[in-house]
């Protein structure tokens, strides 16, 4: 075998998770190739929002990562060359009836006790937040550490500094097979060569499961489709993040009242300005395999909701539609971890709705576990380990 295919560290998966691996990695001076079976940012990173937040996490451990999330994203916008559309407004969590109100203010309280800086918003506050809101919705909620960013470009702000640093990318280099030879080093197949490492990181998003199958690993992660519309106004609606109240519910798996259809699809109102004064109208939340086919009764149920919140937009114009699938996982928090039973074999999936905002934390604790440094946050929450699945032998 050729001995210039030899890499120290090989992440599979060029997404945002496996570019802010790569970017962490490199700038610890470890040695990185990222192998991505199409482009960059191809799959789920471009086909989402790009919202940064901690408003929708559970709080306590689920939003202090997301707090230091916030944090590097913040430190990456003063470092890195090309610029990704950073802008840290905050966001709004609106609530449709007095019954939402008395559970937000409840949730306001728990994440403003773990230390987050929430405000609870009043009818009036919402009318200064936007014309466009409906006359009837009581208040909500502000998380002001939120931010926006576009996902594609940080992904290749990332990458094009890892790769300053040394890190090699291949795209359209689809891994094929892999196992470890004799002398435990990984030997990765792929279309486009044949290379061996030290150490592997799966950052494979919803494909995790197919690169762990080749390692006899279960990865209980499932693909969990969700849509968006992207449309424009002449005036702009909001300067901010929008979410209802009801995608906390929907995300968590609570009961809604709401019509059946808007149920049956997960639907919740998620609202996010463009930099170029268009906004992204989501969101949706189904099983569906791996189908990213546009359902149109889903979108014509996502604008039905938005319309619900936002009267007045109702003569929108429909840019684009388009749909992503996120990466489930049974208690809606990702994978970051060794997994023991492969040594060298590390996972970081399975982020659901939370990629973008995870992305950066996520690359630093990887790049501290193979560097065997105290890690940022507590890992045990996330480790493979949780789920107690057989690693068959």
């Amino acid at each position: 075998m050729n001995s210039t295919f030899h890499r120290d560290v090989v992440v599979i998966g060029g997404g945002i998770i496996g570019s802010s691996i790569a970017y962490y990695c490199s700038t610890s001076g470890l040695d990185i190739t990222v192998l991505e079976k199409h482009e960059l940012a191809s799959g789920t990173s471009s086909k989402c929002d790009g919202n940064i937040l901690a408003v929708d996490k559970d709080p306590g451990f689920d939003s202090q990562m997301a707090l230091q999330s916030q944090q590097l994203v913040h430190e990456l916008s003063q470092e890195l060359d090309i610029p990704f559309e950073y802008r840290n407004p905050g966001s709004v969590l609106v609530c449709e009836n007095e019954t939402e109100m008395e559970a937000a203010q409840k949730w306001g309280q728990q994440q403003q006790d773990a230390g987050l800086d929430f405000r609870i918003l009043d009818r009036e506050d919402l009318r200064n937040e936007s014309a466009y809101f409906s006359d009837d919705l009581p208040g909500g909620l502000e998380c002001r550490t939120d931010s926006i960013v576009n996902p594609y470009m940080l992904t290749y702000s990332m990458i094009h500094r890892a790769k300053q640093l040394g890190a090699k990318i291949h795209t359209n280099t689809e891994v094929k097979h892999l196992y470890k030879n004799q002398v435990n080093q990984f030997v990765i197949e792929t279309n486009n060569g044949t290379f061996t490492a030290n150490k592997v990181v799966n950052a494979c998003g919803v494909w995790a499961p197919f690169i762990g199958e080749m390692l006899d690993i279960d990865i209980p992660i499932k693909p969990r489709k969700g849509q968006i519309i992207v449309a424009s106004r002449q005036q702009p609606v909001g300067l901010r993040n929008v979410m209802e109240f009801g995608y906390l519910i929907s995300k968590f798996g609570g009961e809604r009242k709401v019509d059946p259809l808007t149920d049956q699809y997960g639907v919740a109102l998620v609202f996010e300005p463009t930099e170029s004064q268009n906004f992204l109208i989501g969101s949706s939340r189904q099983f569906n395999g791996y189908d990213t086919k546009v359902n149109h009764e889903v979108m014509k149920c996502i604008a039905k909701r938005a319309v619900r919140f936002y009267p007045k937009i109702a003569d929108m114009t429909v840019i684009r539609t388009y749909a992503g699938l996120r990466p489930w996982t049974a208690d809606h928090l990702p994978i970051i971890s060794h997994v023991e039973k492969v040594p060298g074999f590390y996972i970081a999936a399975g982020h659901e709705g939370d990629g973008i905002s995870l992305a950066a934390i996520t690359g630093k604790v990887i790049s501290e576990m193979i560097n065997e440094h105290d890690t940022s946050i507590p890992i045990e929450p996330l480790r493979y380990n949780r789920f107690n699945l057989n690693v068959k032998q």
